[in-house]
C-alpha cells in the first residue's frame, strides 16, 4: 500500500473495510450473518478510503447488484425448492416461515427450519404425507443450491472488485 492510503488514521479504516469483507466472506457459509451485505459495505469503504479512484461506481454498482440478487436467492431458495415439486401456496410459505423462524435456532433451525415449514405448509394444504416430504425435501435442496449460488456470487465479487482494485491504477 502506498504510503497515502495509510496516512491521517486510514489504517483504521482499512482495518474496518478488511474486517468487513472477511465477516462477509465468513457469513456466505455461516447462515446467521448476512455475508454478501457485510463484504460489499467492506468494499464500499475501502473505495471510500481511496476517494474511490481504483474502485469507482460503475463497479459498486455492479457489486451492489450482485448483493442484492445474493439476498433474494438466499431468502428464496428453499420456497423455490418447494414451488418446483409442486408443493402448494402454503408450502412454499411454511417454508420461507420456516427459514424465518429457523435463524433463531442456530445451524440446526438453519437447515431444518426451511424443511419443516414446508412439510407443515403442505400437510395443512394436502393432508399427504408423501407430498409433504417431496415439499421438504425439495425445499431442503433448493436451500443448499441457494447457499452453493451464495458462495458462488461473493467469490465472483470479491474477484471483480480485487482485479479492478489491482490493475486500475489512479
Amino acid at each position: 500500500m502506498s504510503e497515502t492510503l495509510l496516512a491521517d488514521g486510514n489504517i483504521w479504516w482499512w482495518l474496518v473495510a478488511i474486517g468487513l469483507m472477511l465477516t462477509g466472506l465468513v457469513g456466505t457459509v455461516l447462515p446467521m450473518l448476512p455475508g454478501t451485505p457485510f463484504l460489499f459495505f467492506g468494499m464500499l469503504v475501502a473505495a471510500w478510503i481511496d476517494g474511490f479512484t481504483r474502485v469507482g461506481y460503475i463497479t459498486l454498482g455492479i457489486l451492489l447488484v450482485l448483493m442484492l440478487f445474493s439476498a433474494v436467492l438466499d431468502w428464496m431458495a428453499s420456497a423455490l425448492g418447494a414451488k418446483h415439486a409442486g408443493a402448494s401456496k402454503q408450502a412454499v410459505s411454511g417454508a420461507v416461515l420456516g427459514s424465518f423462524v429457523g435463524m433463531f435456532f442456530g445451524i440446526p433451525g438453519l437447515i431444518l427450519g426451511p424443511f419443516i415449514g414446508a412439510v407443515l405448509g403442505e400437510l395443512y394444504a394436502r393432508r399427504s404425507v408423501v407430498q409433504a416430504g417431496k415439499a421438504g425435501v425439495a425445499t431442503w435442496l433448493g436451500l443448499v443450491l441457494g447457499a452453493i449460488a451464495k458462495v458462488a456470487i461473493a467469490l465472483m465479487m470479491l474477484g471483480i472488485f480485487l482485479s479492478v482494485w489491482l490493475f486500475n491504477h489512479p
